[in-house]
C-alpha cells in the first residue's frame, strides 16, 4: 500500500474502520508552530455525524490524542503522531457479505488484491472513517499556512440535482458556516436536504460537489513539471474515498469556449499583477498566479443503500442479489466538506516549504 503523502511536509495515514483507531503521523512540519489539542478538535467535530441531515447513525466522539511532536501549544519539529480511538464498532453486519462484494465499494478488486487478508469490516482501509486521519493532518497544515497568511475553505455547491448559485471567495468564506450543509445559500440549502432526505426515505443515497479556495498564496508556488500545484491537489484529493472527479476554475465548461474566452486577463492592482477573472482558478502551467486557487471535486453517492442491487456469489460463482444494512450516510457531503479543505491544505503546506514560502513564516 501507498499510504504517505509529500515531499517535505509529509503525511502517512493508519488505521482501519473497524480496527482500534484511525490516525496520522506528520513528519517536517516546522518547529515553533501554534497547535493545541483544540485546534485539532474544532476540525475533526466539522466532520463528526452531528447536525448533517442524512448522517450516520454511527456515533464516535472522535477525541483527538496528540501523541508527539508538540510541546506547550507549540510543535517541536520532531514528527507529531495524532489519532482518534475507533469507540463505536458494529462488525456483525458484515459477515453475510464475506462473499459476496458490495456495488460501488472497494471489497472485489481489494479482496483480489490482498488474497483475502484484507481487513472488510466497514470497507477495511479504504473507509471514509480514515478520512478522520486526514483533518487532524490538515489541522497542522491549516496552522503552518496561516503564518503565512494563507487560508483554505471549502463548501458545499452541489447535492444531487440541487445546485447553489455561484459565490465570490470573499462572500463564500463569511457565509458557508452559517448551515449544516456547509452551503452560502441559505433557499439552496434547503432545497438541499429535501433532496438528501428524499433519497434517505427511498433507501438511496445522494452525492455532490464540494468547491475549495485558497488565498493569500505569492505567485510562484509549485514544482513543475511532475508536481505541479493543480497536479498534487488532485491526487491528494482522489485519496478521499468517493470523489470521482477534480476540477480547477472553469474546469470542463473551458472546453466550449474559445480561447479568447477561456483566456484570464492580466491588469494591475496596486503593487500586484492579477487577472480580470479567475477562470485557471490561479494556476498556470502548474504554478500559482497568486489569485485565489479555485477546486472542485464531485463525490459520489454513498455506495452503501438498501435499494436491492445485483452482485455475485464469489464462492458460488453466481450472481446474486443484495441490499445493505447498517449505519450509513445518505450523503456524504456535509461531512467530506472539511476533509477537501484538509487535503489542499496538506498539498500547500508541503509545496511552500519546497517554494520557500513557509521558511521565513515561523518563528
Amino acid at each position: 500500500m501507498s499510504n504517505s503523502l509529500g515531499t517535505l511536509f509529509r503525511v502517512t495515514s493508519f488505521g482501519e474502520s473497524h480496527g482500534e483507531c484511525v490516525g496520522v503521523v506528520i513528519d517536517g512540519c516546522p518547529a515553533g508552530v501554534q497547535l493545541s489539542r483544540e485546534c485539532v478538535q474544532q476540525e475533526l467535530d466539522r466532520r463528526r455525524p452531528s447536525g448533517q441531515p442524512g448522517a450516520t447513525s454511527r456515533r464516535e466522539p472522535d477525541n483527538a490524542r496528540i501523541l508527539s511532536g508538540t510541546l506547550e501549544g507549540h510543535t517541536t519539529g520532531a514528527p507529531i503522531c495524532m489519532l482518534v480511538e475507533n469507540t463505536n464498532i458494529q462488525s456483525d453486519a458484515y459477515g453475510p457479505l464475506a462473499d459476496i462484494p458490495r456495488p460501488g465499494h472497494a471489497d472485489y478488486p481489494a479482496g483480489v488484491k490482498y488474497g483475502g487478508m484484507n481487513d472488510p469490516r466497514g470497507g477495511g482501509r479504504f473507509s471514509g472513517r480514515i478520512t478522520a486521519g486526514f483533518v487532524m493532518a490538515g489541522a497542522v497544515a491549516k496552522a503552518v499556512l496561516a503564518g503565512c497568511g494563507v487560508e483554505v475553505f471549502a463548501h458545499t455547491v452541489r447535492i444531487g440535482r440541487v445546485r447553489a448559485p455561484g459565490t465570490e471567495a470573499e462572500s463564500a468564506r463569511a457565509s458557508c458556516r452559517t448551515n449544516a450543509l456547509s452551503c452560502c445559500d441559505g433557499p439552496a440549502a434547503a432545497a438541499m436536504e429535501r433532496e438528501i432526505e428524499d433519497a434517505r426515505a427511498g433507501g438511496d443515497s445522494v452525492g455532490g460537489v464540494i468547491e475549495c479556495v485558497a488565498t493569500g498564496l505569492p505567485v510562484g508556488i509549485g514544482e513543475p513539471v511532475f508536481s505541479t500545484v493543480d497536479g498534487e491537489i488532485a491526487r491528494a484529493l482522489f485519496a478521499i474515498p468517493a470523489v470521482k472527479a477534480v476540477e480547477f476554475g472553469g474546469g470542463f465548461a473551458l472546453s466550449a469556449v474559445r480561447g479568447s474566452q477561456a483566456n484570464d486577463p492580466f491588469t494591475v492592482a496596486g503593487d500586484r499583477v492579477v487577472t480580470t477573472k479567475n477562470d485557471a482558478g490561479g494556476i498556470l502551467g502548474g504554478l500559482t498566479t497568486g489569485m485565489p486557487i479555485v477546486v472542485r471535486a464531485a463525490v459520489k453517492p454513498t455506495p452503501s443503500v438498501s435499494v436491492k442491487q445485483r452482485s455475485v456469489n464469489l464462492k458460488t460463482w453466481q450472481d446474486a442479489e443484495m441490499s445493505i444494512s447498517g449505519r450509513h450516510d445518505a450523503c456524504i457531503v456535509p461531512r467530506a466538506v472539511v476533509v477537501v479543505e484538509a487535503m489542499v491544505a496538506v498539498v500547500l503546506c508541503d509545496l511552500g516549504l519546497q517554494g520557500g514560502l513557509i521558511s521565513g513564516c515561523v518563528k
